[in-house]
């Protein structure tokens, strides 16, 4: 059987690996983060070892300890947490202290890096689950309208531009006017705050940094994220397709369905057959 070590961050994106690993029939040894993670994953995902963030050293002990040659890394880890719930180790420490950018990219890059050399090869995040990521076109029954495709592309060029500088990965539009970008506070809250701004009728669209490294840190929407766009009167949810996972796809797009809202997988060619 399959061992594999799965560092699990916070939302569903872990436990959803966790149950498609079992039935690939992948065993899996698991190390989950101290108020990110959440804490069904102790019945998926089992042995759990749980730690703090930056406890670095106690991730790659735990490893070889099981036997651990591969790994996965599963959901993010708020950034916030720098500032409040971490508690490095001495090897966590010692990497920070190399470690100029707080750059998510380059955080994980560099987290990758120091598995690596302890001979625990990283690898993509999605390697079970290609079915739940978004591809080309309309999601939904419902398409945007030629003035939401002008959103869009806006949309889809100042988010990349935020992700080549390391700042989010969202981007808020109505009538072509940017309402929102995301930065630390994270995906919801943009959306809030751009909702908000814009009323009803906004557009919501999320790519991955450019030259992103699809092991870790994949773009996620889920169903609470169409739930808040109800609540405010989104009316598009754009994600770049190939690149962004539709966590449980099939009751996103149900919500989406049922609140009228378009969802749809962009990319720079979709975007260029439009004009």
């Amino acid at each position: 059987m399959r061992k594999l070590g799965l560092i699990a961050g916070n939302g569903k994106f872990p436990l959803l690996f966790a149950e498609q690993a079992a039935r690939e029939g992948i065993s899996l040894v698991t190390v989950a983060h101290r108020g990110e993670t959440l804490p069904e994953i102790d019945a998926l995902a089992g042995p759990v070892t749980w730690v703090y963030v930056g406890e670095l050293g106690k991730i790659i002990r735990t490893f070889h300890e099981a036997g651990v040659t591969e790994a996965v890394m599963a959901g993010g880890i708020k950034k916030v947490k720098i500032f409040s719930n971490f508690r490095p180790d001495l090897r966590g420490a010692a990497f920070l202290a190399r470690v100029r950018s707080r750059d998510d990219d380059r955080l994980l890059r560099g987290v990758a890096d120091e598995l690596e050399r302890e001979g625990i090869h990283v690898v993509e995040s999605t390697i079970f689950l290609s079915q739940i990521i978004a591809q080309e076109g309309a999601l939904t029954l419902r398409s945007p309208s030629s003035e939401q495709w002008d959103d869009i592309r806006l949309g889809f060029q100042t988010a990349k531009e935020a992700g080549r500088l390391g700042i989010g990965q969202c981007v808020v539009v109505k009538n072509r006017v940017v309402l929102a970008v995301e930065a630390i506070e994270g995906t919801d809250a943009t959306i809030r705050r751009g909702g908000e701004l814009g009323k009803d009728g906004f557009v919501v669209v999320k790519v991955s940094k450019p030259r992103q490294d699809l092991r870790f840190d994949v773009p996620a929407v889920g169903v609470e994220t169409i739930k808040l766009l109800r609540e405010l009167k989104g009316s598009v949810l754009a994600v770049e397709a190939g690149k962004t996972i539709l966590l449980e796809k099939e009751a996103l797009l149900a919500e989406a369905e049922s609140g009228g809202i378009a969802v749809v997988g962009v990319s720079e060619k979709v975007l260029e057959d439009r004009g």
